[in-house]
């Protein structure tokens, strides 16, 4: 008998087009999650230092947007967990998404092999 669905929670930025495939997907499948967009409600410390620590904060960190490599050299050299934790605290966008919250762990990104493994 297949496991009932946990309500998961869903992090990221509604506009974003990767969210937007996580979300479809989620809903195709008839998974019940609640959605934080953290661009308009904002990110507190502690998530962001519970993702780092599972995860590592290169992989929280999204180094490949466009609000990252907009920062100067200065705040993006010698970066460590403190300083990026403080640079996505300021800047949400900087968060790699989506982020799935299933409640004992965290999927960081969005694979559609990923979600289906993960999800039961």
């Amino acid at each position: 008998m297949p496991k009932e669905n946990k309500h998961l929670q869903l992090f990221g930025i509604k506009a974003c087009d990767t969210m937007k495939k996580a979300r479809t997907w989620l809903d195709e499948h008839a998974v019940r999650y609640d959605f934080h967009d953290y661009k308009t409600a904002g990110i507190d410390r502690e998530h962001l230092t519970q993702w780092c620590n599972e995860h590592g904060w290169q992989v929280v960190l999204n180094r490949a947007g466009t609000t990252f490599r907009k920062l100067d050299d200065e705040r993006k050299a010698d970066l460590d967990q403190p300083k990026a934790i403080e640079l996505m605290l300021a800047q949400p966008s900087m968060i790699k998404r989506p982020v799935l919250d299933l409640g004992d762990r965290t999927l960081i990104g969005f694979k559609p092999d990923i979600y289906a493994a993960e999800i039961k």
